[in-house]
């Protein structure tokens, strides 16, 4: 989900089904940690395949106001069965492999209505394994339009994540929530434009700031890894101290560091790409205008030779005039004899 335009309700804890209700000795295979001899991270898990649904859950929609603009631009942008489907759908396939024990919701309802706000997904009163997923159509309204369908689309993926991950009966940090949501948001190709890697700050500030720390440990530690921490929230509380390096090897202090450096890292080597690509450039266009230079450089000589081709021009017409005259002074002279003669004659 997007970053909130105002506070919203927090998280509720997302209860188990009654099979596991409390916690039991299970626990999944911890994440095998870096090889030291390979220097390749081991992966977690095997590939991925899309899990078949325990329980398929009840898919309702509620609209409050059907006249209001956020209403119709809803409807307009999206097929609410089939996107509220595929959320589900990806949820379970990015989250989940078929060996998991996937929570036991029975039914999710997408409400639209006017609120402050994004989204937020909570239990309901009586079952908490019924969902409510309620979208702000004050939100849907000011998005521009060529984003509508995608930013509908990933914000439900998001919450539709709260209404299937496990939360380590309520003791899960609220950003380590938030932050697989927002995980599986990207994986779902429905990260937004403004989302950016960030460092500083605490690794656990939520959203796609914890979800790209989540994305970094994937990477490092292989793919799976962050099934196994959703995993782990199912049957057992949340301790910081343990938690972490029970999965990876360290504490969660050391790996937001180590993901701290790679950010610094990739910083590095952007600025030095930018720089390579902004010398290229620069040197393309200094021997573009080279070219530019030398072509105006011939041209210019070749108006030079032509101007000095004119005078030889000039010349050739001097001596025709000059040829004209003497022919012009010959037939004169030839006219004055002629007149002489005739004139000796009488």
């Amino acid at each position: 989900m997007p970053e909130p335009q105002s506070a919203l309700p927090p998280p509720v804890p997302l209860q188990m089904s009654s099979t596991t209700s409390e916690p039991t000795k299970e626990s999944p295979s911890p994440i095998p940690s870096r090889s030291k001899d390979s220097g390749t991270p081991s992966p977690a898990t095997k590939p991925h395949k899309k899990p078949v649904l325990k329980i398929h859950p009840v898919l309702r929609l509620k609209i409050r106001d059907l006249s209001s603009q956020g209403t119709r631009d809803f409807l307009e942008a999206v097929k609410p069965g089939y996107v509220v489907e595929e959320a589900v759908q990806t949820v379970l396939r990015l989250l989940y492999t078929p060996s998991s024990n996937i929570p036991g919701t029975r039914s999710v309802t997408l409400i639209l209505r006017p609120m402050e706000g994004v989204a937020y997904t909570i239990g309901r009163d009586f079952d908490t394994d019924h969902k409510e997923i309620h979208f702000s159509t004050d939100y849907i309204k000011q998005i521009t339009r060529e984003r509508k369908g995608p930013e509908i689309t990933g914000v439900l993926v998001h919450e539709m994540v709260h209404a299937w991950q496990w939360n380590a009966f309520g003791t899960a940090p609220g950003g380590l929530i938030e932050g697989i949501a927002d995980w599986v948001r990207l994986h779902a190709g429905y990260a937004p434009p403004h989302w950016t890697k960030e460092g500083g700050g605490d690794w656990d500030a939520g959203y796609q700031h914890t979800g790209y720390f989540l994305d970094y440990l994937e990477q490092k530690y292989g793919k799976g890894s962050v099934t196994t921490i959703n995993e782990r929230l199912r049957n057992k509380k949340y301790h910081e101290e343990t938690f972490w390096k029970e999965l990876f090897g360290h504490k969660v202090e050391k790996l937001w560091s180590d993901y701290q450096k790679t950010l610094e890292t990739d910083k590095s080597k952007q600025e030095v790409d930018n720089w390579n690509q902004k010398t290229a450039t620069k040197k393309s266009g200094n021997a573009h205008e080279s070219e530019q230079t030398q072509s105006k450089d011939k041209d210019h000589r070749k108006i030079e030779d032509e101007d000095d081709e004119e005078p030889v021009l000039v010349e050739r017409e001097d001596h025709t005039k000059d040829a004209n005259h003497a022919e012009h002074a010959k037939g004169g002279n030839s006219a004055s004899e002629s007149k002489a003669s005739q004139k000796t004659k009488k």
